[in-house]
Parts: C-alpha cells; sequence; structure tokens
C-alpha cells in the first residue's frame, strides 16, 4: 500500500482524523443478455481522476440536489418502496433513484425514460441529445427539466435496487452508495462518451470477476462484489427477477504488516470480506480496496 494510505489509515486508528461526512450517490450495474451469458457494461476511470484513478467502474455519481424534483415526471414503483429497499426516507428515494437513471446517460448514453405513451426511448444518438446530455453533465440543465422539455417520464420500473455500499472512514473522499441493476433497453446501445473513463467495454460478467480475481482488471470491493453476485445469475431475466437483502456494507481498515484489509459487519459480527462473500479476497487482489 503506497506511503500516503497507510499514513492516512494509521492516523484514522489512532483518532487523529476528522471523519468526512459522505455524499450519498448511486450506481447503476447496466446488463444484457450476450453470446456467453450475462454481460455488464464497465467504464475504466482515467487515472487522473482524484477518486477511483484507474479503477473499473459501472455508471454512477453524486446526488444533485435538483434530482428530488424528478418525482414529478416519474413511472413505476413510487418512491416509498424504494425507501423500504435502501432504508431511506423518500425525499432521498427519489433523489437516488433519479440520480441513477441521469448519471447512466450522461455516462453512458442509455436513457431510462418513456414517452408520455409509455413507449421506452430508443434511440438518443441525435446531435440534440448529445446537447442535452451535455448540460446535464455540466449541471446548467436539471434532470426534471430535462425531462419536461422531451415530454418524458423517469422509468423507475426499469431498475431494480441490488446493494448499498459507503466508503470507509479513513477516506478523505467519501460516498453513501446504493446499486441498482438495469437492463439494457431495447433500440439503445451504449457510446463511449469519454469524460470520466478512459476505456469503456461490454463483457461477460465471469470473465469481469476473473479479471478482477487474477488481477488484470482493478476495481474497487462494491465493483468486484457485485459481479461476483451476478455469476450466478445466468441472464437479465433472472438477474432482474432476484430479491435481496440490501443492508449498508462499510469496511473498517485493519493493518496487517503494513498491509491494509477490511472487517465488514457480518451477521455473526465482524469478519473479512473474504469470510462473507466467498471466494472474494479483496485485500489480495483489489489495490484500491475501497468502495
Amino acid at each position: 500500500m503506497p506511503a500516503d494510505r497507510t499514513e492516512l489509515v494509521e492516523r484514522y486508528l489512532r483518532g487523529e482524523t476528522d471523519v468526512v461526512e459522505p455524499r450519498d450517490a448511486a450506481s447503476v450495474v447496466l446488463l444484457r443478455d450476450g453470446a456467453a451469458g450475462l454481460d455488464v457494461y464497465l467504464l475504466r476511470r482515467r487515472p487522473t481522476m482524484a477518486f477511483a484513478a484507474g479503477m473499473h467502474v459501472y455508471p454512477g455519481g453524486s446526488v444533485d440536489p435538483r434530482d428530488r424534483e424528478a418525482a414529478e415526471h416519474w413511472a413505476g414503483p413510487p418512491p416509498a418502496e424504494w425507501a423500504e429497499a435502501f432504508s431511506c426516507d423518500a425525499v432521498l428515494a427519489v433523489a437516488l433513484v433519479s440520480a441513477a437513471v441521469r448519471e447512466t446517460f450522461e455516462e453512458s448514453g442509455v436513457l431510462l425514460a418513456a414517452h408520455q405513451d409509455g413507449t421506452l426511448v430508443t434511440d438518443t444518438t441525435g446531435e440534440d441529445w448529445e446537447r442535452d446530455r451535455l448540460a446535464l453533465i455540466e449541471g446548467t440543465l436539471a434532470l426534471s427539466d430535462f425531462l419536461e422539455r422531451r415530454s418524458l417520464l423517469l422509468r423507475a420500473d426499469l431498475l431494480r435496487p441490488w446493494a448499498h455500499w459507503v466508503t470507509p472512514e479513513w477516506q478523505t473522499r467519501r460516498f453513501d452508495t446504493r446499486f441498482f441493476l438495469a437492463a439494457l433497453p431495447s433500440g439503445q446501445r451504449t457510446r463511449d462518451v469519454g469524460g470520466e473513463a478512459d476505456r469503456v467495454t461490454w463483457l461477460p460478467v465471469t470473465e469481469a470477476y476473473r479479471g478482477f480475481r487474477d488481477a488484470s482488471l482493478t476495481m474497487m470491493n462494491a465493483t468486484a462484489s457485485t459481479l461476483r453476485d451476478l455469476t450466478a445469475h445466468p441472464d437479465v431475466a433472472s438477474a432482474m427477477a432476484g430479491s435481496r437483502r440490501i443492508r449498508p456494507i462499510l469496511g473498517r481498515p485493519v493493518l496487517i504488516d503494513g498491509r491494509l484489509d477490511y472487517l465488514y459487519d457480518g451477521d455473526d459480527g465482524p469478519a473479512p470480506l473474504a469470510e462473507l462473500v466467498e471466494p472474494f479476497a479483496a485485500s489480495d487482489a483489489d489495490p484500491g480496496g475501497d468502495t
């Protein structure tokens, strides 16, 4: 582990640092049925990024306070159901689902929305769509205004709740992230839209998880754990139909001979993640080791 990270963890363990409040965030595991089974969409973050540099991640990002306004353009399970799934209030639930839809569009070009007659959006490749996507990224356009301008409805029913990870407390940048599943809508395609990623790819879930295991793909614990769970599903329908117990996962750092590992709260008390989600071995294969 780099010396600066070791110092940060040591100072945290000695109680010498202030814990940063995590920012609410949403991340979307975009899926499709491929020739070899279930495929997942991954972005590799640029090495210059302040958070998760060089890591393979899913589309996602922080909640924009204006995301809560998208409740006026909503179709699908009501906010109360999302609030129950993620153990939060309905206002935050709206913001999380909206952020999931917005970030997916911003980072992949895929829009989980429908026209007023209920038909799904099928093509977002035009120049006018691109202008709106860039305006959303820049923050000059709110999701609610985007939906209203185009007479669209956010389709919450195209998402499924999947997991909840919180960045460890020693980190100076922290996120309280809810993970969603979504299937690639028929007629849409992902696009390499640049920005925070220097590479985007569709990979079979089993291949992506194997890449984590052999260290050929660098990932954070949350990403790899999600992939591991998805290897149990042969196709999109199976993954989207599954029910899950969702609770916050927060790793507590421990240093063993200068090496960083984490303990996670399980049903039987604190344990290494490898024991909770066998055969996951985060400390061996994940140089980031964080959410």
